[in-house]
């Protein structure tokens, strides 16, 4: 049995630290933040789209590149607010949106939606969580994570599978048998839509394709699984947010292009908190979230730390009495 996730945000009211009209108010929805981050976030990518093109054949389209393509993995932030509908207030908005940054970022959004829900509903828990990222158990194997392989090689055989109209055990645990022909069709339009671009790019000769979207992509990946192991790895794996969850204090920058998603806990205390009020519930809860002050940085320091045996592995098993 699962703990409730609101237990904080309970104890937070309890104590006098948020009132319920307060989060009430944290949780209403507009159109109007998103659609503003969304036109910085183009003119972001304007820019390093303008980079590439100074630097085309030089050595230095590589770390343009680079930069670009961490720009592109962070529509996977855009796309997981979208999952939640808390992007924006018009429901249409969301899907029109979460499906562009699915297709850029070649992560389907309905399947991506329907297991995140489990991922909230049973955060760090193993067999149960299908998002959990475990503790490498070397500082080898974190390198490897980091790499992006194995998510590619995940990615990729998920779609195939999906696209050939089967599941595998691991999709079971979130999917039905009313949702899978959703999956089976979204992940067939996928690769319906890449065959497409790329014929395409070989007939018309579109070498942007690669230098601006696709190499760039699987440059920046990288970066995003870096992120990603600071949400919850190193964490114990218990049912409890107020251990199982970090929030990382970052740059503005990098808050920018995350939409705010480096408040983690909180957002997995209160879901239906859209992004743009996520900073304010962070001031609310404080005392009641683990806060890596150190940043992103902090958060590996702390994984590193355990994987070389210099803190005790958050997956050791605990001895009873």
């Amino acid at each position: 049995m699962t703990t409730d996730v609101r237990t904080p945000i309970t104890q937070a009211m309890q104590e006098g630290a948020l009132t319920r009209r307060e989060l009430k108010a944290l949780m209403s929805r507009s159109d109007a933040p998103a659609l503003v981050r969304v036109v910085g976030f183009v003119a972001v990518l304007g820019l390093t789209s303008t980079l590439i093109t100074l630097a085309l054949g030089t050595v230095w389209v590589w770390p343009a590149m680079f930069l670009q393509g961490i720009v592109i993995v962070h529509l996977f932030a855009l796309e997981h607010e979208c999952v939640h509908y808390t992007a924006f207030k018009t429901r249409k908005l969301n899907d029109v949106f979460g499906n562009l940054c699915g297709y850029a970022i070649i992560l389907p959004f309905q399947q991506f939606r329907y297991e995140h829900c489990n991922h909230h509903t049973y955060t760090q828990l193993k067999g149960q969580d299908p998002e959990l990222i475990e503790l490498p158990i070397s500082v080898w194997k974190y390198l490897w994570y980091i790499s992006s392989v194995p998510y590619w090689r995940n990615k990729f055989s998920q779609i195939a599978r999906n696209a050939a109209g089967r599941l595998n055990d691991e999709d079971r645990t979130f999917l039905t048998k009313h949702e899978a022909p959703i999956i089976f069709r979204e992940a067939r339009l996928m690769v319906a839509f890449y065959s497409v671009v790329f014929t395409a790019a070989l007939v018309f000769g579109w070498s942007w394709v690669l230098w601006y979207w696709m190499i760039p992509l699987f440059l920046g990946e990288p970066v995003m699984r870096a992120i990603r192991l600071t949400e919850h790895v190193g964490r114990p794996n218990v049912d409890d947010m107020k251990e199982n969850t970090r929030t990382s204090l970052v740059w503005a920058p990098m808050q920018f292009l995350c939409w705010n998603m480096n408040y983690h806990a909180e957002h997995h205390y209160a879901a239906s908190v859209p992004f743009h009020a996520l900073p304010k519930l962070h001031e609310k809860l404080r005392g009641y979230v683990y806060v890596e002050k150190r940043g992103y940085l902090g958060a590996h320091v702390d994984i590193i730390k355990q994987l070389i045996g210099h803190k005790p592995r958050s997956d050791a098993p605990t001895s009873k009495p």
